[in-house]
């Protein structure tokens, strides 16, 4: 390759490699294990420099995954540089505190080496059904009970297991079948990125990607900046409060700082709640993934994300807070938390883009995990199953229905659920009228029940919120329904697992999205 990349030549290798990224995401969906990843898409995938530095990311995933993984990979490296990795090593974590926030999101790093030398790296996060412990929910009262946490290790060696790894941790799970078929479906997806990327560079005799990395990290972080640069300085801020099951109450401050000079912003959470004793605590990689995600697509979401495009946005918070948890604080249901963090930094935005952003909507998805025993006392334990509430409307369009915003999660189709235990679907419908009133109305919520066809006790882990404080509208859009979770007609008022008794019936009731400007009105922005 010449020293300088011509746009043409960069549009046609960028094409490239986001279908290597995307190549290596459908092959970890096609042969995972885990029906959250498989069928839902919660994952994420992305390549990286030998230096650790995401260039492209796969278009499946989540961005509480994929901008945790983009910071994870210098943890992963920083315990083995590149310069000490063979050809067949393949490095694993779920350490929640450098990684995504929780043990059941298991990272994979295979390195790809040419000529004797590191040349890139492509990683893979995915939701594995059960690490042991607790399981899903928030119900453990440190990290350590919520199952077994793998430090940064080689999985493979030279192209040959680990074996004192993988005893390790198939020996601490409740489906080891499950736990290893997926770790196998991350290395091979890895496999398959590193045998894209090396016809790549046979065909267009490229030694290694260090320039088109640089190019393509340079080009990102100067567009970020620019559209910076475009937005008038100052500081602003928003509050919110997100209610649990349980009746407790979070608060998020947010103080957003734009610095058209440098174009750098500083998003603050000075002022939020301390660390919870439930497991909703979230590390400052999740914090910083949905805060990122957050800016990075009202102002400028056709630019690539990666580590150029992420370089320009600051994220603070206290550490020892719930929005920078810090070891022994649990952190399983940490999406809760995580994924509200959008709704107060999209209020600070509203004062800046008014005409981009949208009213809050329901929030984190509703999270459901059944376990039990059969009649012959065998066990069966559902993988994660997830359902959204309403979208907040926009400037000038009604909010999505039933749509995981914002963390894009697919709901697992309900007869995929019920292959996986005897769970029995009853409902499962839009909540006409839940989402708020405006002159762009807010999407709707859902209603969902089911049952356990057993003759014994079962349990359910659930994450809830959002049941007395609704999402609430914007530029004097109405607020949504608030959401219900019932058993029997019941109101639930625990985060903790709960066993429930044959013929039980769960009833879920999500909320609604925010309305967006007063009825009857048209709105009518400055331009910035």
């Amino acid at each position: 390759m010449t020293e300088t990349i011509d746009a043409i030549e960069l549009e046609v290798l960028w094409g490239s490699l986001i279908s290597t990224v995307n190549e290596q995401a459908r092959a970890l969906q096609r042969a995972a294990f885990s029906p959250i990843v498989r069928e839902a898409g919660d994952l994420a995938n992305a390549l990286f420099d030998r230096d650790g530095r995401m260039v492209a990311q796969a278009v499946t995933g989540t961005p509480g995954h994929i901008n945790s993984l983009a910071r994870a990979a210098s943890a992963v490296l920083a315990k083995y540089p590149a310069d000490q990795l063979e050809p067949g090593d393949v490095l694993i974590t779920n350490d929640p505190y450098q990684t995504a926030g929780q043990l059941l999101d298991v990272t994979v790093m295979n390195p790809v080496h040419r000529n004797g030398e590191v040349i890139a790296f492509f990683g893979s996060t995915i939701h594995h059904t059960d690490v042991g412990g607790y399981g899903i929910g928030a119900g453990a009262r440190d990290v350590f009970e919520e199952g077994i946490w793998i430090p940064i290790l080689k999985l493979m060696k030279k192209g040959e297991r680990n074996d004192d790894v993988w005893n390790m941790i198939l020996s601490n799970v409740r489906q080891p079948e499950h736990m290893a078929g997926d770790l196998h479906a991350q290395i091979a997806s890895g496999e398959v990125g590193a045998q894209r990327l090396q016809l790549l560079c046979d065909s267009r005799g490229m030694d290694d990607i260090q320039e088109l990395a640089d190019e393509i990290i340079r080009r990102s972080e100067e567009a970020t900046r620019r559209s910076i640069r475009a937005l008038p300085g100052g500081t602003y801020r928003a509050h919110s409060i997100l209610d649990l099951a349980d009746g407790s109450e979070i608060d998020i401050h947010v103080a957003m700082t734009v610095d058209p000079d440098k174009g750098e912003i500083l998003v603050d959470y000075e002022g939020s709640s301390g660390a919870s004793p439930a497991g909703i605590n979230v590390v400052k990689n999740y914090t910083h993934a949905y805060s990122t995600f957050t800016i990075r697509s009202v102002l400028n979401p056709e630019i690539p994300n990666n580590h150029g495009s992420l370089a320009p946005i600051r994220v603070e918070a206290p550490e020892g807070s719930i929005v920078n948890a810090v070891s022994p604080s649990p952190c399983t249901a940490r999406h809760v938390v995580g994924m509200f963090l959008p709704m107060p930094l999209l209020a600070a935005l509203s004062e800046v883009v008014p005409d981009a952003v949208l009213a809050e909507g329901a929030g984190a998805v509703w999270t459901m995990q059944v376990s039990g025993t059969y009649d012959d006392g065998s066990p069966f334990i559902t993988a994660m199953f997830t359902y959204a509430g309403g979208v907040g409307a926009r400037a000038t369009k009604t909010g999505l229905h039933a749509t995981s915003y914002p963390t894009g999660v697919s709901a697992v189709p309900l007869e995929v659920v019920e292959s996986s235990a005897p769970i029995r679907f009853l409902r499962k419908e839009l909540r006409p009228g839940s989402g708020g009133s405006g002159s762009a109305e807010g999407g709707m919520g859902q209603t969902i029940e089911f049952t356990v066809d057993t003759t014994r006790p079962w349990q359910l882990n659930a994450v809830t919120s959002r049941m007395k404080h609704p999402p609430k509208g914007l530029f004097g859009g109405g607020s949504a329904d608030p959401g219900r979770f019932l058993v029997n007609g019941e109101p639930v008022r625990t985060q903790s697992r709960i066993t429930l008794q044959p013929g039980d019936v769960v009833r879920l009731e999500l909320p609604g999205g925010g309305g967006y400007g007063a009825k009857g009105t048209v709105p009518e922005f400055e331009q910035v």
